[in-house]
């Protein structure tokens, strides 16, 4: 065989080129939808993230007792952890087996997918804050989505803490709702999106961060296993949108990231939320407490001199920042699409790239005007 067959058969065992339309295809869907609807109940998670705490919130809170001992906990966590990842992949198993029998158009697959990511309603999320942050008229309507989507108690913090926690959760759900499924989607199908939305759903429900007691432990270093080389690569993005951002900077955003101090820990955002604060030169993170009354003690994150005290414009920069790299995000998995269709035979169709380039200027002219000064 071949050097040129050997690069062939990889390719094609790695990657199935088919899955790049249809990634693309999802992270359209649940843009403009998201953005045109706004965040499900107030919680802008990915749909099945709402699935899975139907499945096993309720269930959880009653396996998780504050008098067990760590070690009972972290086991009863492994548990219902396990429990998850079954469920998880049976769904996806099962949306598999659908796209064979409903082949059409792939429609099927992009839904599938897309249950499983999030973008437009984090960005209508931070939207309704910048508006009622410039009305100087923040009530809980403007953060509730915010306060349900990071289940971060909000009801005594300030102007200046909800907007860093509307920063923070923008970037997380921007790595954790939609670069690591679609990634593991085209690596390994819908199965391996539903297994890892299934772990960062169970983790964001119980992982407290990392500051619970051992219950979220397993699903949290799960997720941490499989979200590692994704976390990075959604921090690329943002490293690398501070180019395209104003009064961001490239090389300040690379100098946080390779610090040992102001960095974000793995379960508050990782390298996404170093790149971002240290690149727009503002403080994210500080302590709070979650709905449930537990302390969250958050890591300060960003240069030593930046501001805690984030408005309006703050806001503005960091979603700009964050549709940047997911612009940044589609010409990547296009580049990718562009690359096996030149090296297999059988290239992909790509007749929808035009279609999906215009969604994304609709898109962006959606958020600017959103965002623009009443």
């Amino acid at each position: 065989m071949g050097m040129e067959e050997t690069e062939l058969s990889l390719t094609t065992i790695l990657i199935d080129p088919d899955r790049f339309p249809v990634a693309l295809m999802a992270i359209a869907l649940v843009t403009v939808i998201g953005m045109m609807r706004g965040a499900l109940g107030g919680n802008a998670q990915p749909f099945f993230w709402h699935i899975m705490e139907i499945l096993f919130g309720s269930f959880g809170d009653k396996m998780n007792k504050p008098d067990r001992l760590k070690g009972d906990l972290i086991f009863r966590g492994f548990l219902l952890t396990s429990f998850g990842l079954v469920v998880a992949f049976m769904i996806g198993s099962a949306f598999e087996l659908l796209t064979l029998i409903f082949p059409h158009y792939s429609i099927v697959e992009v839904i599938a997918l897309s249950l499983c990511l999030t973008c437009g309603a984090l960005f209508a999320g931070i939207g309704q804050l910048y508006k009622a942050l410039n009305k100087s008229d923040v009530t809980q309507g403007a953060y509730y989505t915010i306060a349900r989507t990071t289940q971060t108690n909000m009801s005594q913090s300030d102007d200046f803490a909800i907007t860093r926690v509307g920063i923070g959760m923008l970037l997380k759900g921007f790595d954790k709702g939609l670069v690591a499924p679609v990634i593991w989607y085209l690596l390994t199908g819908l199965v391996g999106a539903y297994l890892y939305a299934g772990l960062a759903a169970l983790s964001w429900r119980f992982g407290k961060e990392g500051f619970g007691r051992g219950f979220g432990h397993a699903p949290m270093a799960l997720e941490r296993l499989m979200g590692f080389v994704t976390s990075m690569y959604a921090g690329v993005l943002i490293l690398l949108g501070n180019i395209l951002t104003p009064t961001a900077s490239l090389s300040r955003g690379f100098k946080g990231v390779m610090s040992s101090k102001m960095r974000a820990p793995y379960g508050q955002g990782g390298m996404p939320m170093t790149s971002a604060a240290w690149g727009l030169n503002i403080s994210i993170g500080g302590p709070s407490t979650d709905i449930e009354g537990s302390a969250i003690k958050r890591e300060w994150v960003g240069p030593l001199k930046a501001t805690a005290q984030l408005q309006a414009k703050h806001l503005h920069r960091a979603a700009y920042l964050t549709f940047m790299a997911l612009i940044l995000f589609v010409f990547s998995i296009v580049g990718a699409m562009l690359f096996a269709s030149m090296n297999l035979t059988e290239g992909v169709e790509l007749d929808f790239i035009p279609k999906i380039g215009a969604s994304m200027l609709d898109l962006y002219e959606r958020i600017r005007l959103m965002f623009a000064q009443n």
